[in-house]
């Protein structure tokens, strides 16, 4: 179902059947029904067990994403859970089903290596890459025909870059890891990426699936178009999306720690052009994800952190537009970030405020 267009077109209009910004968020039940939203977020993680070792749920599991839930359950009912209150979901007592949106993150925890360039050698185990992909097809058997977001690996496609901008000469063994679906792609980093993008195809048929681009050299000028042709050499543009985030903490938690990440009109407005090159260079729209939920009216404590994320995007809409950004995914990266339920309301209220002005357009 992929979307899109030339680069230099409006890209994402009537991204999973909308014209309008979608709005959604990582929340609780009672923040899901407090708003319009149009989705909400799950990660899964936790690391896959051996081959056959979690037919049934046990402390054995260990923190795998199929059994974050009651064990007396079959596996996997917490992707499916999300899946049923999505669709579900009310507003104001009438139906408002929200898209359910998975941000999977399994290669990094299963590979039990050091987060950076040194766990995209795991990708060159075979072994390694059977337990990745069936618990790939497993995610994509419980989802079948629903219509979710499927948002994979944020930074590993960043670090693959690291180890070489050409990601056709990363090995990663494909055909041996998964010759029932995949046998046909390259052993590169490029065929890992395909495989996964092409089995969301033939599993999960109305899934729309994308890839998250790493702003980690956005003050590299030129790096827009670099980081985009690196995600097409990976085939992000057989995706329907790619994905970025603008910080992983609440600039207020960054500044306790002596860092500065709070955004100016310029810090601003390179994310967003550097966001519109990415996504002009593939042909593919643009999520934003884990977006900071800080706002200024907070007191820099715990959970309560200030940032100016949310007020800005908010209140620059035509940006967001010029960016191809289709969609706004609010969370918190870290356990001590502010949240929905934290912020003081302050995302419930812009996101109704929003949709009762009729939305903001994806183009013009």
């Amino acid at each position: 179902m992929a979307t899109g267009g030339a680069p230099g077109t409006c890209l994402g209009d009537g991204f999973l059947g909308t014209s309008t910004l979608l709005v959604g968020a990582s929340m609780t039940d009672a923040t899901a029904a407090a708003a319009p939203f149009d989705a909400r977020y799950l990660y899964l993680a936790g690391g896959v067990p051996e081959t056959g070792a979690c037919a049934t749920c046990s402390t054995a599991c260990g923190g795998w994403w199929g059994c974050w839930q009651d064990y007396a359950k079959a596996p996997g009912l917490y992707a499916s859970d999300l899946i049923k209150k999505a669709n579900a979901a009310t507003w104001q007592g009438a139906a408002r089903p929200q898209i359910p949106v998975f941000t999977y993150y399994e290669q990094l925890q299963t590979s039990k290596l050091a987060e950076g360039p040194t766990q995209v050698g795991a990708l060159n185990d075979a072994a390694f890459l059977t337990r990745y992909f069936d618990d790939w097809r497993f995610l994509l058997k419980i989802i079948g025909q629903a219509k979710v977001m499927l948002y994979v690996e944020p930074d590993l496609w960043g670090y693959i870059r690291q180890v070489n901008p050409d990601p056709h000469l990363v090995p990663a063994k494909v055909k041996a890891g998964n010759p029932a679906d995949c046998a046909g792609e390259e052993d590169s980093a490029t065929g890992f990426s395909l495989c996964l993008i092409h089995m969301a195809r033939k599993y999960a048929p109305n899934a729309a699936i994308g890839l998250n681009a790493s702003a980690w050299n956005i003050k590299t000028t030129g790096d827009g178009v670099a980081c985009g042709n690196f995600m097409k050499a990976l085939g992000a543009g057989e995706g329907d999306f790619l994905g970025s985030d603008p910080s992983d903490r609440d600039a207020g938690y960054y500044e306790s720690q002596g860092v500065d990440r709070w955004w100016d009109d310029a810090a601003a407005q390179r994310f967003l052009d550097w966001n519109q090159a990415v996504a002009e260079t593939v042909g593919r729209p643009m999520i934003l994800w884990q977006i900071p939920l800080g706002n200024m009216s907070l007191d820099n404590t715990p959970n309560h952190y200030k940032d100016n994320r949310v007020d800005y995007l908010f209140s620059h809409l035509p940006g967001l537009q010029a960016a191809h950004v289709v969609a706004l995914l609010f969370g918190a990266g870290e356990g001590k970030q502010t949240t929905p339920e934290t912020d003081g309301g302050n995302l419930v209220a812009k996101t109704t405020a929003l949709f009762q002005a009729g939305g903001s357009p994806i183009c013009k």
